[in-house]
């Protein structure tokens, strides 16, 4: 034998095998199989249990309701509404074409709110003398009537602009 004839069998040749790779143990465990084994009426029947065996993957979606005692409670609140408005009427396109130009507006501070808001009033109320002597108006306006409570809670509330 040649000093050559060894390295013979290190030299790589490609070849087709028609067997599967892995005959007789499967790996399931990297194939995520969440909820897919057993009935629909098994899982309904381990969702009302109070210890369901087979975990429930909701798949992101969120509860409309909560557990209480092993029963389910449904919050007619939790439940998602989605509001479509009618545009049956709408003369505008459902786009915006890239032709528009870019609208450059600077930041909208508070300053400028009350300025927008309350300013027009105290100015009205000062001419017509209309303040006490403590500057507070003597007819004051809904917006002026709130205290800091339930001006939070208003804006907090939908379809207010705050976010």
């Amino acid at each position: 034998m040649s000093k050559y004839s060894s390295l013979i069998n290190f030299v790589s040749k490609r070849s087709i095998s028609l067997t599967a790779p892995c005959e007789s143990k499967r790996n399931f465990r990297k194939f995520m199989l969440i909820n897919k084994r057993g009935s629909r009426l098994h899982k309904q029947q381990q969702a009302k249990s109070p210890n369901p065996q087979l975990e429930i993957d909701h798949r992101g979606v969120r509860p409309t309701g909560y557990y209480l005692n092993g029963r389910f409670i449904k919050v007619p609140e939790m439940v998602p509404e989605i509001i479509v408005p009618d545009l049956k009427d709408c003369e505008f396109k459902p786009y915006v074409s890239y032709k528009v130009t870019d609208v450059v507006q600077s930041e909208f501070t508070s300053e400028q709110l009350f300025n927008a808001i309350y300013s027009k009033k105290i100015i009205s109320d000062f001419k017509e003398g209309k303040l006490d002597e403590n500057g507070s108006p003597l007819e004051p306006s809904e917006e002026e009537k709130l205290n800091s409570e339930e001006a939070i809670a208003r804006a907090k509330r939908t379809g207010s602009d705050i976010f």
